[in-house]
């Protein structure tokens, strides 16, 4: 991708960074280093984000030039991202389906860069979703994995003063604080990095996503821009800090394919 088109990447994700953008910063930056590997020069990457849902990554990465594709088990999904890019007068190919179904779907070695972004947390079998993902990339393309942290959930809930609940979520294997908790399953650093391992990809960088962002009240991040301008240089330094890295609420990784 080009300086221009890095550029562009940056400036759409400074406006209104505060709240939802802020989180989302840490994660925009790393896809846009990796685009930056895989085609520095060249012209557009194929992309595919496995439940990309509406498009929130999915017309942004087209808006820059590149091929994209959803696979999403919702046709409501994939309705909204059709009318999402034709407002922004792009074109994004939605593929109904689910992530271990991809090679069946699209193909083997089809994508540069594959997303799995708030998936893995929900299939029936990640190992087996994330081994789809890997035959659906080219040698020497990436896939980004972005994944719910268990240490973060055992955080939180200790601020909120729910004692058990967060020593359940830094024990239970699945990283689950009990019965009434709505997501299935979180991951650690270790626990990710093995099951990418496992499917024959590299590790590459971890980040963390939304350390300090969903520890500081809405309130301050949207106060002033200098706030969150602060809040967001904080994130990114954060966000590859050995020790808080494993505090986000999630953890993110690229993993490469030789």
């Amino acid at each position: 991708m080009s300086e221009t088109r890095g550029v562009a990447v940056a400036a759409q994700h400074k406006r209104g960074r505060a709240s939802g953008r802020m989180r989302s910063a840490v994660l925009w930056d790393a896809l846009r280093t990796v685009l930056d590997r895989i085609a520095p020069e060249s012209g557009p990457s194929d992309v595919v984000d496995v439940g990309g849902g509406t498009g929130g990554f999915a017309v942004p990465l087209a808006e820059l030039g590149h091929r994209v594709t959803v696979v999403d088990a919702s046709p409501d999904a994939l309705a909204a991202l059709e009318r999402r890019a034709a407002e922004s007068g792009v074109t994004v190919r939605a593929v109904q389906g689910d992530a271990d179904a991809l090679l069946d779907l699209l193909g083997p070695g089809t994508a540069d860069l594959v997303l799995c972004h708030s998936v893995l947390e929900y299939v029936d079998d990640p190992a087996k979703a994330l081994a789809a993902l890997t035959g659906t990339v080219r040698p020497g393309g990436s896939v980004s994995v972005l994944v719910a942290g268990q240490v973060a959930a055992a955080l939180h809930r200790a601020v909120a003063g729910h004692f058990d609940d967060a020593r359940r979520a830094l024990t239970a294997p699945d990283g689950r604080w009990g019965d009434h908790d709505r997501m299935p399953r979180r991951f650690t650093r270790e626990s990710l990095s093995a099951l990418v391992e496992g499917t024959g990809l590299e590790v590459g960088e971890v980040h963390g996503v939304r350390i300090f962002a969903d520890l500081v009240p809405s309130a301050l991040q949207d106060a002033e821009q200098d706030s969150a301008e602060a809040l967001l240089a904080l994130e990114a330094a954060a966000a590859v800090h050995p020790v808080l890295r494993d505090l986000a609420t999630q953890l993110h990784l690229l993993a490469h394919k030789r």
